[in-house]
């Protein structure tokens, strides 16, 4: 596991202590105005106290119609910063670099949760969402560097923006979504113009030292993988971010339509980084495939389902090079050891994570 476990140096900030980090997770475990449980809190800290070197929130809604999903962590309002303060200097006591990712959900917005219409870059009739004004852009814009800000103060090491995934940045990025006609419509560079003027203001507001990534979907949710490319290789030569988190779903997976060749990640690799460097998330579940992702070219791996059922997953390897993560589905008991509620353990029910245990009768 030598590969797994050396550091990591980042452009900015400090160094990952290894490449292994906890990929943003949906728990639903927040209260319902935004703010940090302790449910939740418990939830992160002990990945940090587990040893993951670099411990990411939820996607947090930047703005309180982008929310997504109940339960949600919020980093819109001056409110949310007593827990988002505890919250980072819970995960950094266990030398844990602390991040928020940045969301907004966009179309993906429930009407019923925001109480109104969701906003997308264009009328969409399937979302029953409304097009988004030019002023509306650029509050969002701002509600993204000012969330940034926020975490800042907070104590938190950096940031990721949540670009993948369908969600509100995406959404500009995507061809199919965005028919807008004015600067952040049309063509590629259009469309990404949300991003790059969120980017630039994260740049110019927050500290020098001050971490920002960028999660990516390279294909599907209307994303082209050729558009993805051109656009990480224009990122990567900006030297504006630390770090490009490759959402694949699959990190061994080609692209859609490819049989033969090399895989997307490997492809991404393959540009000049400029320094940049590349994390990856998707089906990563044992150190066999972490050390895999690493010689396809990642300079560090994103764990999801691995993390919720073994909080210390990063600690148990590095102590034991035989280490075996538990088995999905997981019972509830051992999940529950494991930080997760009852509205967490409801959410991981829909992608058939946990084992019902029998009920024993005399």
């Amino acid at each position: 596991m030598s590969h797994l476990f050396e550091p990591l140096s980042l452009p900015r900030g400090k160094a990952m202590p290894h490449r292994i980090a906890l990929a943003p997770l949906t728990n639903g475990q927040s209260n319902a105005d935004g703010t940090l449980s302790d449910a939740e809190y418990h939830w992160l800290t002990l990945r940090a106290k587990g040893g993951f070197a670099l411990t990411m929130t939820c996607a947090a809604h930047v703005q309180a119609c982008g929310q997504g999903f109940p339960g949600q962590l919020g980093i819109f309002s001056d409110d949310h910063l007593p827990g988002l303060t505890r919250l980072a200097s819970g995960i950094t006591e266990y030398d844990s670099r602390a991040v928020v990712q940045l969301h907004h959900a966009g179309m993906r917005a429930p009407a019923e949760l925001i109480g109104q219409a969701p906003v997308c870059p264009s009328d969409n009739e399937e979302f029953g969402a409304v097009a988004m004004t030019a002023d509306e852009v650029d509050a969002a814009i701002e509600d993204f560097v000012t969330a940034a800000e926020r975490a800042e103060r907070a104590g938190f090491d950096g940031v990721e923006l949540h670009g993948a995934h369908g969600y509100l940045i995406g959404q500009f990025l995507s061809p199919e979504v965005n028919q807008r006609t004015d600067q952040y419509g049309g063509s590629a560079e259009n469309r990404a113009r949300m991003l790059w003027q969120i980017i630039d203001g994260i740049r110019e507001r927050c500290g020098d030292q001050f971490q920002l990534g960028l999660r990516l979907s390279a294909e599907r949710f209307g994303i082209k993988f050729d558009e993805t490319i051109a656009l990480v290789k224009a990122l990567f030569a900006s030297q504006k971010l630390d770090y490009i988190d490759l959402s694949l779903w699959d990190v061994f997976k080609r692209p859609h339509g490819q049989d033969s060749g090399p895989t997307m990640l490997e492809q991404f690799a393959a540009l000049p980084r400029h320094g940049t460097r590349i994390g990856a998330a998707g089906k990563v579940r044992s150190a066999e495939e972490a050390e895999k992702c690493l010689a396809l070219g990642a300079d560090f791996v994103f764990l999801g389902r691995a993390a919720i059922v073994d909080h210390d997953f990063p600690a148990q390897l590095q102590a034991n090079p035989d280490f075996q993560p538990t088995a999905m589905p997981a019972p509830v008991s051992h999940l529950e050891k494991q930080g997760v509620t009852p509205p967490f353990m409801t959410y991981l029910e829909q992608f058939g994570l946990v084992q019902k245990e029998e009920t024993i009768t005399e």
